[in-house]
């Protein structure tokens, strides 16, 4: 869903050619769009990658987590450039100095959030000394349908990811792990209602590039008494990876509990949703005490048939694409998007590209 709001946005301008294993898939997305060219590939055979993608001249991977850094490493190690939003667990960083010695630029975790978010705070960064950071966001069914409450606009066995692995914040200078779904909150959201909050491991990158900022958190919004839910099911093993025998057959109870979950959690063609965002960012400039608060809610697109969290993820990715294909941004290395924020006229670049195609970040400071 991601990965062809992303292609049939820089199809626009640029030769695009768009590999899957889903022939549904690639079907689908040249019905919209004659001019992409199509190529089914099974991307966990990482070996054939520099065969692959000797063609081109930029890559942007948009796999689901378990296979996103074997890939990253893989279009490194071809010598590609590459903008990437699979939500992996490894750490990014660790590829700069492969990417270094092969010469590429590598723009990381270029989504919403992490992505935008990181972009705001890399900027607010260097504008002032920053004290803390809150991020709030998540996207949701308009329609809410019991009991869950909620469709998946990505792989569900990512989101599930967020609902197992432990979530690290940064409090007092010091980074502590909580587990996910905790500490939860009540915001509420204008035009929303009320949605809850609970922790989940998105600050990645933030860590260690931002690691002077004492208070940093990331959490996830979903309508209130998903969490109940969803610890009934972690509570009772079925987000479990040992798998279990059950008559002659093995399975794990995460492979069995995805299962029936893409499907009940299948975000339909024209279904509508919505993606929304809160940052909170305090510090000082000037000597005086600054608090920053960035909103965004963006809606199902029903002229293009393009979900929220497609626009908000995927317009966010290409514009990154933009910034190397033009040139703009042409360190090399691996780059999360908080250090592409430090240059201002990156920043304005991307907030622009978003804003053109109406992905509007509201600002309000005092």
């Amino acid at each position: 869903m991601v990965g062809r709001a992303i292609a049939l946005d820089l199809a626009a301008q640029y030769d695009v050619t768009t590999f899957d294993v889903n022939n549904d898939h690639l079907n689908s997305l040249k019905e919209q769009n004659n001019s992409i060219k199509t190529s089914k590939k099974d991307l966990a055979d990482y070996k054939n990658y520099y065969t692959w993608l000797k063609p081109f001249d930029i890559v942007i991977s948009a796999l689901p987590g378990f296979m996103g850094f074997k890939a990253l490493k893989a279009v490194i190690e071809s010598g590609k450039n590459v903008v990437d939003i699979s939500f992996f667990a490894e750490n990014a960083l660790s590829l700069d100095s492969l990417a270094k010695e092969k010469n590429v630029t590598v723009i990381t975790d270029c989504g919403v959030a992490p992505g935008l978010s990181n972009l705001i705070l890399g900027r607010c960064n260097e504008e002032m000394t920053v004290k803390s950071f809150a991020c709030y966001v998540g996207g949701l069914p308009l329609e809410r349908k019991k009991p869950f409450e909620y469709k998946a606009p990505f792989s569900p066995v990512d989101v599930i990811e967020e609902y197992i692995r432990p979530a690290r914040l940064m409090e007092k200078g010091k980074i502590v792990i909580k587990p996910a779904l905790s500490e939860k909150e009540i915001l509420k959201v204008n035009r929303i209602g009320n949605l809850e909050a609970f922790n989940t491991d998105g600050l990645r990158s933030l860590l260690f590039t931002m690691k002077h900022i004492p208070e940093m958190k990331e959490k996830t919004l979903r309508y209130p008494g998903h969490i109940d839910l969803i610890s009934v099911l972690k509570e009772t093993g079925f987000f479990e990876k040992k798998p279990v025998k059950i008559k002659d057959t093995e399975i794990t109870p995460l492979e069995f509990v995805s299962k029936l979950l893409s499907e009940e959690w299948k975000l339909e063609p024209e279904e509508k949703e919505f993606t929304v965002m809160k940052i909170f960012i305090t510090g000082r400039k000037n000597g005086k005490l600054k608090k920053i608060e960035y909103f965004l809610l963006d809606h199902y697109d029903e002229k293009t048939g393009t979900s929220s969290m497609a626009r908000t993820t995927g317009y966010t990715c290409a514009a990154a694409v933009n910034l190397i294909a033009e040139k703009h941004f042409t360190e090399k290395g691996v780059f999360p998007p908080e250090l592409i924020g430090k240059n201002k006229s990156c920043y304005d670049f991307i907030i622009n590209y978003l804003k053109e195609r109406n992905v509007a970040l509201k600002k309000k400071e005092n």
